[in-house]
């Protein structure tokens, strides 16, 4: 089997291969081309987990699995929260062809696909943008989502104004872009034409009264039923877009909480991103709607970027 580590994911898998490949992956997913499970959660100690992911790029595509852990703490001792392998077995022969670090490939492909959704569900001219978090993924989200939108000015929020504050200059420096630390998470999204949340909040910390009409909104850092980064007047105010929409009705924990208090029911999930990118869902509806893109990330992005890497593709 090959082994593709760390290093080799990052210098291979791009924004500009992934972002392409992401697109794709959804696309087959919503067409029913793909073949995958809801993911388990194994639940550990300290806030921690095991997660399994299998899927398959169509009937007689690659498949395989994810398996992954996610350590929250590492964040402070300057480790990757996401760590595990994506294994890759060949479609033909059903033999193992590949072991692919999954920290990176989930790292990359998870702000990839908040640059695809936000490709066609915000605005054309979105240029600001505000992140509530300041690890991995707040890093990989502002070099992902400058490839969709020219960006005039980021803002950062996290619990440490201090962490926040160097993160902030750090991607100034590498990017060339406006970022600032922001001292409270309503400042951070006023004037915002773009929000991401990238947080481990285990309760709202972006709430609905804060946005201005015409905001696009990723929600990303809750990926299972339970912890929510968002208040339920943004859910019930918003166009509400998966990546999965069975996955969103069973884990997706924003939407669970509106729908608990009867502020809404299924259908407020609209549909999944792959249908907007292939044209049968409406996304955006006018500039004025807000609209929220809700990833709990998928096997068929690990999947197609873990083949990609195998085939020499990336």
């Amino acid at each position: 089997m090959k082994v593709i580590d760390r290093e080799e994911v990052r210098s291979r898998l791009t924004y500009e291969v992934c972002i392409p490949l992401v697109r794709q992956a959804m696309i087959a997913f919503s067409r029913g081309e793909t073949r995958q499970l809801l993911r388990s959660i194994i639940p550990l100690a300290d806030g921690r987990m095991f997660g399994i992911m299998p899927g398959a790029l169509g009937e007689r595509g690659l498949f395989g699995a994810k398996l992954i852990s996610v350590f929250p703490d590492n964040f402070a001792k300057g480790i990757q929260s996401h760590q595990g392998v994506v294994v890759l077995f060949d479609g033909q022969s059903g033999a193992p062809l590949c072991l692919a670090h999954a920290g990176e490939i989930t790292a990359i492909r998870t702000a990839a696909a908040s640059a695809v959704a936000t490709d066609v569900l915000a605005r054309p001219g979105a240029d600001r943008m505000a992140i509530l978090g300041y690890g991995e993924q707040a890093a990989t989200h502002l070099r992902a989502i400058s490839q969709v939108r020219r960006l005039r000015g980021v803002a950062i929020w996290g619990r440490n104004p201090d962490r926040a504050a160097v993160f902030a200059s750090a991607m100034a420096r590498e990017t060339g872009i406006e970022v600032v630390a922001s001292d409270s998470a309503e400042m951070a999204v006023e004037g915002a034409d773009i929000v991401c949340t990238v947080t481990s909040a285990s309760e709202p910390i972006l709430f609905g009264r804060w946005l201005a009409p015409g905001t696009h909104v990723n929600l990303v850092g809750s990926s299972f039923a339970g912890p929510a980064e968002a208040d339920i007047e943004l859910v019930a105010g918003s166009r509400f877009i998966a990546d999965s929409r069975e996955g969103v009705l069973a884990q997706g924990a924003e939407f669970l909480r509106a729908k608990a208090a009867g502020r809404v029911d299924d259908s407020h999930v609209v549909g999944e991103i792959g249908q907007v990118l292939d044209g049968t869902l409406q996304g955006r509806q006018s500039d004025e709607q807000i609209t929220v893109y809700k990833s709990l990330g998928h096997v068929v992005q690990d999947l197609a970027a873990a083949g990609a890497l195998y085939e020499g593709a990336a």
